[in-house]
Formats: C-alpha cells, sequence, structure tokens
C-alpha cells in the first residue's frame, strides 16, 4: 500500500476573520494543510517553530506588520512568500518585491488565480532545488558567478544575491551581448505559468543594477533594449 502524497503546508498570516475561513476551507479542499496567524509576531514564531511551504502574508496586521514579518523571515529563509493585501498601490508591491517577497496579489482576488500562484512559486521553487549542485562558473568582464555555491563576485567583491536576482544575472551572463526579452526573462525565472505583470521584473533588474553596477542609474553591464528585454555587455 502507496502511502499519501505530503499535502504542501500554508502559513495564511490574516486578521480578517470573513477571508481566513473561505481561504482556509479553499485551500484544504485543494490539497493543502492550512495553519493561520492572525498577527506579525504568531507569523514569525509560527514559521520558526513549524516551518511552511509558501507563505501568504497580509500588509495591515496587529503588532508587526507585514512588512516587517517578510523583511524577518527573508533573513533566514527563501520560503516563497505571496502577498495578499487590500492595498493596491504600486509602491507597496514595489516595497515588498524588494524585501524578497515571490508575488502581490490584491483583495479581492478569485480564489482560483490565488492557487494558481501558489502553485507556482511551489513549482519553481522545486525547480530551482533541482537544479542546485551544478558544478559551473560563468564569468563575463569583472562579473562572476560559482552556480555550485550561488555565489557572485564584483571585481573579486562577493556581493550576496537573492535566487531570482542570481537567476536572472545567470541568464544573462550566458548570453553576454544578446538580447533576451522580458517574457523571456519572465518564463525562465518566475515561470511560464506566471500570471502577474511585469513589475516584479523591473523591480528586480533595479536591485540588481544596484548590487553589480558602478553608477546604477547609468548602466554598462545590464542594458535596457526599449521596447524589447534587457542585455548583459562585459
Amino acid at each position: 500500500m502507496s502511502s499519501p502524497s505530503v499535502r504542501p503546508r500554508v502559513l495564511v498570516v490574516e486578521d480578517e476573520e470573513s477571508f481566513v475561513d473561505a481561504l482556509s476551507v479553499g485551500l484544504d479542499r485543494e490539497g493543502f494543510d492550512v495553519s493561520v496567524a492572525r498577527d506579525g509576531q504568531e507569523a514569525v514564531q509560527k514559521f520558526n517553530d513549524d516551518g511552511a511551504d509558501v507563505i501568504l502574508l497580509d500588509l495591515m496586521l496587529p503588532k508587526l506588520s507585514g512588512l516587517d514579518v517578510c523583511r524577518i523571515i527573508r533573513s533566514t529563509s527563501d520560503v516563497p512568500i505571496i502577498v495578499v493585501s487590500a492595498k493596491s498601490e504600486e509602491v507597496d508591491a514595489v516595497v515588498m518585491l524588494e524585501l524578497g517577497a515571490d508575488d502581490y496579489v490584491t483583495k479581492p482576488y478569485r480564489l482560483r488565480e490565488l492557487i494558481a500562484r501558489i502553485r507556482a512559486v511551489l513549482r519553481r521553487r522545486d525547480h530551482a532545488t533541482l537544479a542546485e549542485g551544478a558544478n559551473e562558473i560563468i564569468e563575463s568582464g569583472n562579473v562572476r558567478l560559482e552556480i555550485d555555491t550561488r555565489r557572485c563576485y564584483v571585481d573579486g567583491q562577493e556581493i550576496k544575491l537573492r535566487k531570482k536576482e542570481f537567476a536572472l544575472l545567470e541568464i544573462l551572463l550566458l548570453s553576454p551581448g544578446r538580447v533576451i526579452t522580458r517574457d523571456q526573462l519572465i518564463d525562465r525565472v518566475w515561470g511560464s505559468d506566471y500570471v502577474g505583470d511585469t513589475k516584479t521584473l523591473d523591480v528586480h533588474i533595479k536591485r540588481l543594477r544596484s548590487l553589480i553596477e558602478e553608477k546604477p542609474k547609468e548602466p554598462h553591464h545590464i542594458t535596457t533594449v526599449r521596447g524589447v528585454g534587457y542585455r548583459f555587455d562585459a
């Protein structure tokens, strides 16, 4: 008799009971184990104690804001984080993505779309895990990537990159001088089933430039090809 498959664990961080109840029922029906935290401090404690495969994080929380929760968890973990918030201003999405959130969903949302995004970030996590361990070094100009250790060096100095920043830079470095379209970058880093907009890519490219470029506002390495995509120049 085969053992049952492990249900992915979702930590729902939400203080509005109307959302908690409906979301918990929907996630359970779709094959997820659900844990609920109703304030920011409880969210951090529950994650530290029990872990999670993905976190659904509201921004407006008692005791500790969603922004602070994201920052704290990101300091120790790469667990996928999807922000689910009634705040629809672009600046909120940009700030959360810069802090390391994987996606941003605005309330009210359709449960089917939210489920699709959860499954997409879980697939990307699994693919990234399988890809780790490839013993390869990529160099172009003064930038060096060590694929096996996931380290980046610029002029010999180590630069700390997040997973998606590393993946974007790897794709660009593998084809120096060649334009990679925005759709290609999104498909290869976020997956072909990504249902968000291109704002996420823009935020990651901006942060990547701030880390590897001498003058981020006048980039030498990662250049924009208007209306098409990006190119890496040594």
